[in-house]
């Protein structure tokens, strides 16, 4: 069965920037009053950022020159340098690939942008081998404590930026590049600093690996032992805001100030609203002859769900309008055994009624509430191999085997791949407590508080209007605010964040900054 996915249009402009050639009427535009930037009761002339993805400008699914430079935090060191700030050294990737070697070993891809070259725009990884090296270590200090992947209490892990612990999973490849010592702390490294001003953005992956991976992974809340924890789990709230906790202690020992920011919605990104809950058109020539062999196919199945008092399970694929995939649900009852047994009473043998339990115990078809992670569309309607090895032990033939491993057709997608309702409040549930913590300590160490999570659910639901009257968007490849990986901001959304972070330090420091004009920084590369 070839893959018939109904490819949504979600590139569809070209921006183009048109400039009338200069002219002039004789007007003289009188020079606008100088400003008298200031630094208020803030001093930036040390200032240390700490964070993950988010603070290092990571975009695009990668880590890359441009992206770096992009960084709100250096941003935020142009606008600081017009009122005190000094130097704000990065610990630069070798390239604007963003892949990353270990030991000569590829251990992470090139960042992305689009291709034309199947007629329709895709996201594809630029092509080249990235030349960062992970074991050629840099010499700090770094202003830019950034480090994609870091959770809330990472940055209080000795051994963190190991780089003999990389391959074994236990030490982060872009902190072991800059780390001062293999037993040295992202925090350690950024308090030796001595920074007089320092921004805190993290938090975000103890919620996003879960909702990332589908809510492939554990809810921890109750257990305080993160060394425990999974790389998708949900952290405990009080694991973060112990974290953030000890992270503040640290770096206002000194008398430092500084701003924090709260988490966005995750639930709420491209990367979860861009692929739709019902996917399959009946307009694509490939899956349209399939729907009337489908339907008869789960019309058995279907009647036995009527019988178990389930009708809400029943498959159903439609020849007018886009039909869901189907899904397993780990929050249903498994009626793996009760749809054995009602199917071997009706006459089915017991090894084709073993294999329908075996696959549709906790299956159903999508909703409009739940979300597809945005690399579903690379799966829906294709072969499962490892199913269809599984069903082949199973003893199917292969042909049958084949038949019922289409991937959310006849195979029900993975926990990995959807969202469940029941997952999202999970995540949400969380991401609200977090929030509320976060809120607490910057009340209780007297900082600046950027609602990073307001700012972005502006952006998705009303757009951002810019200078020139356009309008910036969480849409998916043509919004101009998130980046190609649907997860994090594109420059041009890193610079509404770092307005926002210029706003909350304004305001509770009385200083006087420039703001960041979004349309110096692109809202999509394009090569």
């Amino acid at each position: 069965m070839k893959k018939f996915l109904a490819l949504l249009p979600i590139m569809g402009l070209l921006f183009i920037s048109c400039e009338d050639d200069d002219t002039t009427d004789g007007t003289v535009t009188p020079e606008p009053d100088p400003v008298n930037y200031s630094s208020g009761s803030a001093d930036f002339s040390n200032y240390v950022s700490i964070g993950n993805s988010l603070t290092a400008g990571f975009s695009d699914n990668a880590l890359f020159i441009a992206g770096q430079e992009a960084s709100f935090p250096n941003m935020l060191a142009g606008a600081f340098a017009e009122a005190g700030g000094g130097d704000f050294s990065i610990p630069f990737m070798n390239d604007n690939l963003g892949g990353m070697t270990l030991g000569g070993q590829a251990i992470s891809q090139n960042r992305l942008i689009l291709s034309f070259t199947s007629g329709s725009p895709a996201p594809v990884n630029v092509e080249g081998q990235g030349s960062t090296e992970i074991s050629n270590t840099l010499s700090g200090p770094f202003n830019n404590m950034g480090v994609p992947g870091a959770k809330s209490y990472h940055v209080l892990a000795p051994g963190y930026g190991n780089v003999q612990g990389v391959a074994l999973g236990l030490a982060n490849p872009y902190f072991a590049r800059f780390a001062s010592a293999p037993d040295a702390t992202i925090l350690g490294d950024a308090a030796a600093q001595n920074a007089s001003f320092f921004t805190l953005w993290i938090g975000n992956n103890d919620v996003l690996g879960y909702v990332a991976a589908g809510g492939d992974g554990e809810n921890q809340l109750g257990n305080l032992d993160p060394s425990t924890y999974g790389s998708n789990d949900i952290s405990d709230p009080m694991v973060v805001a112990g974290a953030i906790q000890a992270i503040l202690q640290t770096m206002t020992a000194n008398g430092a100030k500084g701003v924090i920011a709260n988490l966005p919605d995750v639930t709420t990104i491209p990367y979860l609203t861009t692929v739709p809950y019902a996917p399959l058109s009946p307009a694509n020539p490939d899956f349209a002859p399939q729907i009337p062999a489908l339907n008869a196919q789960f019309a058995g199945l279907n009647q036995v769900f009527d019988a178990l008092g389930v009708p809400e399970r029943k498959f159903t694929f439609s020849a007018t309008a886009a039909s869901s995939v189907i899904i397993k649900d780990e929050s249903l009852v498994d009626l793996s055994a009760q749809i054995t047994q009602t199917l071997i009473a009706v006459g089915t043998d017991a090894g084709t009624a073993q294999v329908l339990g075996f696959l549709y115990g906790q299956a159903r078809q999508t909703t409009a509430d739940d979300l597809l992670v945005l690399p579903s569309s690379n799966v829906i309607a294709t072969l499962n191999e490892e199913a269809f090895a599984t069903l082949q032990g199973l003893g199917l033939p292969a042909a049958t085997a084949g038949q019922l491993a289409v991937n959310g057709i006849t195979y029900p997608l993975e926990d990995k791949w959807v969202l469940t309702p029941a997952e999202q409040m999970e995540a949400n549930t969380a991401m609200e407590s977090i929030n509320t913590l976060i809120q607490g300590l910057a009340t209780q160490f007297d900082i600046a508080f950027v609602d990073a999570n307001a700012i972005l659910t502006n952006l998705r639901e009303n757009g951002i209007t810019l200078a020139d009257g356009s309008k910036v968007t969480a849409d998916f490849g043509t919004g101009g605010g998130f980046s190609l990986d649907g997860v994090h901001p594109s420059p041009r959304g890193y610079a509404i964040l770092a307005n926002a972070f210029i706003d909350a330090i304004e305001t509770k420091y009385n200083a006087t900054l420039p703001s960041v004009n979004p349309l110096d920084y692109t809202g999509l590369y394009i090569n």
